[in-house]
């Protein structure tokens, strides 16, 4: 069936005003994408010929994006003055419509719908028109049949009666006669709808109930549909490239820093967004009381500085709107505020305790780690390296509570643009904590048998690289083994050779999303429930050689002087470590590549694929530097 598409990008946007104003709200953006080439993204990856958008609000800004999109060739424009309402301006287009069946997609609408499923339903039904429609108690309108057929538009107040009511999402499939029942000028789509009931004519619905969807017409509405795009990221912050003065500012919760924004030195941002331009203050001045026996001389009202705190709130060039906390934060039913976007099954909340923020860890009462991530805790607090305090435990309701660590991990932090020293000096930070786990603390193991008699041994290792077997090769590639004999030949040397190597506690995951930094710029450690003794180089690798941020080859061999400093003044040592450095980055780069295909495939955290070529590329490294040594593996990674 050939198809064209229609974007309905017309509307003036009034309850976005403000930020309307400046921004037409088709081109508003989400994590530096906007909402208009999102949507045409996604109608031209179907069968479509064409693609026309009706213009009103700000159209010579649409317009320029319309000419800069790389789909330029296939847009054509449709200019309304006056506005011509959703009817009209299909009617306006008819010459553009007639021809083909066609799709039609608000422009203010993001979601998940699959259109080509929709597509499919409207080619199978025969209908005049197909509805994509879904449940949405704030927007039901359109009562169906028990076959789904339009029957009326009923507002809220009147609803009642026989049938059901679902809400329109936007998003419509037609067939060309349909446009016989629209009038010249202005109209509304709903009542061509109506008129062609009345007439006999089927139009229908599908139904997509269930499936994500949200519309950006309001402030709120905006901002949770940013907030969606992260979480589905796996992320808290989003930072443009071209943003200035982040390095220097405080960010906590989710925060979004849209192109060309500018942030003074010291402001503080919670659960904010800021839209393109926006220049954020750290300070305002506000007037200072005179003393009463000086009061009379003053002419003019003096003036002190405070800190100015954007918190819940979306800003841009003149604007700033105060937002709730429920529009950033997903909360339990006792008000606690979820946080994390990580691997674990474990849930994280923010609470209050005594009058200051904590973090309350919920686990499975089958959650093996519980026992252990309390003992562990309570062993390296002992020994001062920085993980969170432990203010309170409850083994029958499997829940601790945590001193709270703030938001930002290295992960985010590395998301500001920051020289190349700030980034050392921040390196060599951790690096310190490493060193101090796998010397001092080291000495003290037998104290936590829980931990001491933890071994990462050969068993443990061949357990990874069946698990980089089943859920990244087979898993994700598809991969099928060639001589599996000489393969595992080749997992048992390197399993045997890294269990030989000499022993320290390791973190074992020790990466720059479990490394928090704190307002002073400290860094504390999270997620060591799974520290075993084993090889020191895996958890240096798994900082130098991290698929969550490439380190330059320059500064990483710089930082893995300085962590050999820290540990040992002897050659000899030193040339025996590095030594075991590639055959730990193997089994490394092997045991994430496994993680990100299980939880992305298994525990549907798709964003963990995002890591997936960066770690690639570090594990095809690893197997051409050692290929004499494996080459079976060798073979197997540079199919991959």
């Amino acid at each position: 069936m050939k198809l064209s598409a229609f974007i309905l990008a017309a509307g003036v946007g009034q309850r976005l005003s403000p930020i309307t104003r400046h921004i037409p709200k088709p081109l508003l953006p989400i994590l530096g994408k906007t909402v208009l080439e999102t949507i045409v993204e996604k109608i031209a990856s179907l069968p479509i010929e064409k693609i026309g958008i009706n213009l009103h609000h700000k159209r010579i800004s649409i317009e320029r994006w319309a000419r800069q999109s790389v789909y330029g060739d296939t847009i054509s424009l449709f200019p309304e003055e006056p506005l011509l309402g959703t009817g009209g301006a299909l009617k306006n287009a008819e010459d553009f419509l007639k021809n083909d069946h066609f799709i039609v997609h608000n422009a203010d609408i993001v979601s998940h719908i699959d259109l080509r499923k929709a597509i499919e339903f409207h080619s199978a039904s025969g209908n005049l028109a197909t509805l994509v429609v879904h449940n949405h108690p704030d927007f039901n309108a359109l009562k169906v049949d028990s076959s789904g057929f339009l029957v009326d538009h009923v507002p809220r107040r009147k609803q009642g009666g026989d049938g059901k009511t679902v809400a329109f999402t936007g998003i419509a499939v037609y067939h060309p006669r349909f446009l016989e029942f629209l009038p010249m000028g202005a109209s509304n789509v709903v009542d061509a709808w109506l008129a062609a009931v009345s007439a006999g004519h089927r139009i229908g619905t599908y139904d997509v109930t269930g499936t994500y969807w949200t519309d950006i017409g309001t402030p709120s509405s905006y901002a949770r549909a940013i907030i969606q795009a992260l979480r589905e990221r796996g992320e808290t912050i989003y930072i443009d490239k071209s943003v200035r003065g982040c390095a220097s500012s405080k960010l906590s919760g989710y925060v979004v820093l849209e192109k060309n924004t500018v942030i003074e030195n010291g402001a503080v941002l919670k659960n904010c967004i800021a839209l393109p331009g926006a220049k954020i203050e750290a300070t305002s001045r506000h007037a200072t009381p005179p003393d009463c026996f000086l009061a009379r001389f003053w002419a003019i009202e003096e003036t002190t500085p405070t800190r100015k705190v954007y918190q819940h709130c979306l800003v841009g060039p003149g604007i700033h709107i105060s937002l709730d906390e429920s529009d950033f934060c997903e909360k339990d039913t006792s008000g606690a505020i979820l946080i994390g976007a990580g691997g674990s099954d474990r849930r994280y909340y923010r609470v209050m305790k005594n009058g200051h923020a904590a973090v309350l860890m919920k686990s499975a009462k089958s959650d093996p780690d519980f026992e252990r991530q309390i003992a562990l805790t309570t062993f390296f607090d002992m020994h001062r390296v920085p993980v969170p305090h432990v203010l309170d435990i409850s083994f029958k309701k499997r829940t601790a509570l945590f001193r709270d660590l703030g938001d930002v991990s290295l992960y985010s932090w590395l998301q500001c643009s920051r020289s190349e020293r700030e980034i050392a000096e921040m390196y060599r930070m951790v690096i310190d904590v490493l060193a101090l786990l796998h010397t001092t603390v080291t000495d003290h193991a037998r104290e936590c048998e829980i931990l001491h008699e933890r071994i990462f041994d050969y068993e443990h290792l061949r357990w990874e690289t069946g698990y980089f077997l089943e859920w990244f090769v087979r898993g994700v590639k598809q991969v099928e083994i060639g001589d599996s004999e000489a393969l595992e030949s080749d997992f048992h040397r390197l399993a045997s050779l890294v269990d030989s190597f000499s022993k320290t506690i390791v973190h074992r995951d020790f990466q720059s999303q479990n490394i928090m930094i704190d307002d002073d710029g400290r860094p504390s450690i999270l997620d060591y429930q799974g520290a075993r003794m084993g090889p020191p180089a895996y958890d240096v690798v798994s900082l130098l050689w991290d698929p969550y941020h490439r380190l330059g080859d320059l500064l990483r061999e710089s930082l893995l002087e300085y962590y050999l400093s820290k540990i040992t003044d002897e050659r000899a040592f030193k040339r025996e470590f590095r030594s075991t450095i590639v055959p730990c980055r193997l089994q490394r780069h092997m045991q994430a590549l496994g993680a990100y295909g299980f939880l992305s495939m298994v525990k549907g955290k798709a964003y963990f694929k995002k890591y997936i070529p960066e770690g690639t590329r570090l594990l095809k490294i690893d197997a051409s530097e050692s290929a004499d040594d494996y080459p079976e593996l060798f073979n197997l990674v540079m199919r991959l």
